[in-house]
């Protein structure tokens, strides 16, 4: 059986603010650390994993540290392992020839890991590329491939999470996408 992972992320406009939520985060509750780090724009970048009564109060607690520095945040109790693979660079296909490519666009690092999320779950999808803010301006970027059908209901499902959230930039779907577009990629 393939275990699950609770994931919590919150994202900062300060970083002084998101070092102390984050000292204050594994103070008080056992979580392991898995991303806390500056980002693009000055921001301050915190995702940590555990239980999810652990992540939860984790979370909370940066959210309650943070205060108006607290750009968004996000607790998953059963992340895809595929946002993992897409997030650490690690996914390889077998040819840059893919029947269509979604990118979905977020202004914010924390909503386009929930968006992964959302895709990887609504369709039969490959994340190929999750990029939190570096280079990016503080944006998030997520391109997904796979038969058109399921990359229109994956990068559908992940820009109305971001919607709803107020920070989508972009939702596209490109079918037959050229071989040099995706070149840099894979």
């Amino acid at each position: 059986m393939e275990k699950t992972m609770c994931v919590g992320v919150v994202e900062f406009q300060s970083v002084g603010k998101g070092m102390q939520a984050q000292d204050e985060m594994i103070k008080t509750s056992t979580v392991q650390v898995l991303i806390g780090r500056t980002i693009c724009a000055g921001k301050y970048l915190l995702a940590v994993s555990g239980g999810v009564d652990e992540v939860q109060t984790a979370v909370d607690t940066g959210v309650k540290i943070g205060g108006e520095a607290v750009i968004d945040s996000l607790v998953c109790p059963r992340v895809h392992p595929a946002v993992f693979a897409a997030l650490g660079g690690s996914v390889i296909l077998p040819s840059p020839r893919v029947p269509a490519l979604g990118i979905v666009e977020s202004f914010g690092a924390c909503s386009i890991m929930a968006a992964s999320d959302y895709a990887a779950k609504a369709g039969n999808v490959t994340l190929i590329r999750l990029h939190l803010a570096m280079a990016l301006g503080g944006k998030g970027l997520l391109m997904l491939v796979g038969p058109l059908s399921d990359v229109k209901t994956s990068t559908k499902a992940a820009g109305d999470e971001i919607r709803r959230r107020g920070l989508l930039v972009s939702e596209v779907v490109i079918s037959n996408p050229s071989e040099e577009l995706l070149t840099e990629y894979l």
